[in-house]
C-alpha cells in the first residue's frame, strides 16, 4: 500500500497537474513534483507562518 504523501508533497503533485506536468518524470535527477517545493513553500509559509512550515518540514523528515 503506498504510503501517505504530506502535505507539502501533494501540494506540489497538485501544481503539477495544474501546469499539465508528468508528477513523476525526472527532471534532474529527481521527481518532477519536487521542483514546485519552493512555491509551494511561499504558499504555505504566507498562508500558515514560517514556524508552522518548518514543523511541517521536520515532520516529513522523521515520516521517512
Amino acid at each position: 500500500m503506498k504510503k501517505d504523501q504530506p502535505p507539502r508533497e501533494r501540494a506540489a503533485r497538485a501544481l503539477c497537474r495544474l501546469s499539465d506536468v508528468p508528477e513523476n518524470t525526472k527532471f534532474d535527477g529527481r521527481p518532477m513534483w519536487e521542483s514546485f517545493l519552493p512555491e509551494v513553500d511561499a504558499v504555505l509559509e504566507a498562508a500558515l507562518g514560517a514556524e508552522e512550515l518548518e514543523r511541517m518540514k521536520r515532520d516529513e523528515v522523521k515520516k521517512q
